[in-house]
C-alpha cells in the first residue's frame, strides 16, 4: 500500500519535512525517518502528530503572512475540483486530451507532446492541442489551403476538416465547463451548502485585510465561475476590467477603481469598504466572448448548459463556439504580448513584483512558465514570499520548481491530502475571517494581564513579604 506523504516547510524550517498520513478515521501523521522534527513542533517525535498540533505553527504563520502589504491568491484547476468534489464526491476534468477527427491528427499530437514536455507537464492537456491546431491552421492559410482554388481542392477539404474539428473541441469544452458547474447546482441540497459554506470561508479569509493594507489580488487560470459565484454569496465585490451592466466590455485603462465609504459624523475621509478583491482570470473565462473589436462578457447563469442560445443576441451576430472563451492562441508563452492578454499579465506582474508581497497559490501546478516567470521574478525581492497550498504534487513538479527558485528561505510548502484538503485547510490552517482584529486586541489584553500576574509573584518573597 502506497504511503501517503504530506510535505510541511513553514517559518525557519531549513528544509521541507515529510509527514507519513496514518490510515485511521481520524487524521493524524508521523515524521519521517529521513525528516527532523522541526523547532516549532513542540511534541515527542515518536508521539502521533494532530492536525491540532500541526495548526499551532502553521495557523500563526500563513496569518502573519496574510497580512503583509501586498497579498495575491493565485488558483488553478485543484480549487474547482475541491469544490466539486464536496459537492458531488466526484470531478471531471476538462483539461483532458479531446478527440481528433482530422487527417493532421498524427502531427498535432506529436507537437503537443512535445510542448508538454517543454514545459515539464507531463501528458499534453487540451490546452496544447487547442493551440497547435491553431497554430497549423495558421499554418495552412499562409501556404493558401483554405483557397477555392480547384487546384488546391484536397488541400481545402484537409483545411475544413481540421478548422471544423476545432469548432467541434472548443464547443465540447464549453459544454464539459458548464456542465461542471451544473453538477455542483444540482447537487444533493446539503453537500453543495456545504461546499460553498467551505468555498466563502477560503475566500474570506484571504479577502479580511485592515483597512490600512492593499486590496487583495485574486487571480486564476479557471475558465470557470467557482470564485465568481463564492464571492456572490459571501458579498465579496470583486473589480476586474470589465465596465458596464447588460454586457460588459473589457477595458485597457485601470485607473484603479476602488470603493469607499463615509463614517458617520466625519466628512471628507473616505475609509476602505471591507469585502473588497481585485479579480483577474489570466486565461480567459466561459462567459467571455470575442466580437470581433471587443471582449465582452455575457449574462450566463452559472450552472446553464444552454451556451449557444445566449449567443443570439444583437451584437454577437457570427460567434461561434471558437469565440465562446478566450483560448489559447498560438503559443501561450507568446500570446501574452495580445490583446488581452497583455494587461491580464500586466497586472498579474504589478501585483507580485513589489516589495512586501506575499503570493499564495491553491491547486496551481506550475505548469504554466509563462505564470512561473513571474513567480521566478518576484522571488528575487527578499520581502517578498511564496505559499505553495496543493493537494498533491503530480510528477513531483511543484517540488521541482522550488528548487529550481532557489529561494528557500522565501518559500513556504504545505502539499499532501492530510494538509491542503479544502475543509482541513478552513477548518484547522486558514486565519478565520472578521475575528483577527478582535484575537490581537485578547492577545494584548492576556499578555499584559499574564505578565503584570508574572511580575506580581515574582516579587513575592518565600516569607510572604513583596520585596521592595
Amino acid at each position: 500500500m502506497d504511503k501517503k506523504i504530506n510535505i510541511l516547510k513553514i517559518q525557519n524550517d531549513n528544509k521541507p519535512i515529510e509527514l507519513e498520513q496514518l490510515a485511521e478515521e481520524e487524521v493524524k501523521f508521523s515524521i519521517c525517518e529521513n525528516s527532523l522534527s522541526p523547532s516549532w513542533l513542540f511534541t515527542n517525535e515518536h508521539k502521533e502528530i494532530t492536525l491540532s498540533d500541526l495548526r499551532k505553527g502553521i495557523e500563526p504563520w500563513l496569518t502573519s503572512l496574510f497580512q503583509s502589504e501586498h497579498l495575491s491568491l493565485l488558483t488553478g484547476t485543484g480549487l474547482s475540483i475541491a469544490v466539486q468534489q464536496l459537492s458531488t464526491n466526484s470531478f471531471t476534468n476538462a483539461m483532458g486530451k479531446p478527440e481528433l477527427k482530422n487527417v493532421y491528427t498524427d502531427e498535432v499530437n506529436n507537437s503537443a507532446k512535445i510542448i508538454a514536455a517543454k514545459n515539464d507537464r507531463g501528458k499534453a492537456n487540451i490546452e496544447d492541442y487547442i493551440r497547435v491546431i491553431n497554430e497549423l491552421l495558421r499554418g495552412l492559410e499562409i501556404l493558401g489551403y483554405n483557397s477555392t482554388d480547384k487546384n488546391r481542392k484536397d488541400k481545402k477539404a484537409a483545411y475544413d476538416e481540421l478548422y471544423n474539428n476545432l469548432e467541434e473541441i472548443m464547443h465540447n469544452f464549453a459544454e464539459s465547463i458548464c456542465s461542471s458547474e451544473n453538477s455542483i447546482v444540482l447537487a444533493d441540497k446539503i453537500q453543495c451548502e456545504e461546499s460553498f459554506s467551505y468555498l466563502v470561508n477560503f475566500l474570506m479569509s484571504f479577502a479580511s485585510r485592515t483597512g490600512t493594507r492593499e486590496r487583495l489580488n485574486i487571480f486564476t487560470t479557471n475558465y470557470d465561475r467557482i470564485i465568481e459565484s463564492g464571492a456572490e454569496l459571501a458579498g465579496l465585490h470583486l473589480l476586474d476590467r470589465f465596465v458596464g451592466s447588460l454586457t460588459p466590455i473589457f477595458r485597457s485603462s485601470r485607473l484603479d477603481i476602488d470603493m469607499h465609504y463615509n463614517p458617520p459624523g466625519i466628512r471628507g475621509e473616505p475609509r476602505y469598504l471591507e469585502g473588497v478583491a481585485r479579480f483577474t482570470k489570466l486565461h480567459g473565462s466561459i462567459d467571455w466572448i470575442n466580437t470581433g473589436t471587443d471582449i465582452r462578457r455575457m449574462g450566463l447563469p452559472f450552472g446553464s448548459k444552454d451556451l449557444v442560445n445566449y449567443l443570439n443576441a444583437p451584437g454577437l451576430e457570427g460567434s461561434d463556439a471558437r469565440k465562446i472563451m478566450i483560448y489559447p492562441n498560438a503559443a501561450k508563452d507568446r500570446e501574452t504580448t495580445e490583446y488581452p492578454y497583455v494587461e491580464l499579465f500586466r497586472d498579474f506582474a504589478a501585483a507580485l513584483c513589489r516589495p512586501n508581497s506575499t503570493l499564495v497559490t491553491y491547486g496551481y501546478g506550475f505548469g504554466d512558465e509563462h505564470i512561473n516567470r513571474i513567480i521566478r521574478d518576484m522571488l528575487t525581492i527578499p520581502s517578498t514570499h511564496l505559499v505553495v497550498i496543493s493537494y498533491d504534487d503530480v510528477d513531483g513538479r511543484i517540488m521541482e520548481k522550488c528548487k529550481e527558485f532557489g529561494r528557500p528561505v522565501q518559500m513556504s510548502l504545505i502539499i499532501g491530502e492530510g494538509l491542503a484538503e479544502i475543509k482541513t485547510l478552513v477548518d484547522y490552517f486558514l486565519p478565520k475571517p472578521s475575528i483577527d482584529r478582535a484575537s490581537i486586541r485578547m492577545s494584548e489584553l492576556l499578555k499584559q494581564r499574564f505578565s503584570l500576574r508574572d511580575v506580581h509573584n515574582n516579587n513575592v518573597t518565600s516569607g510572604g513579604e513583596i520585596a521592595l
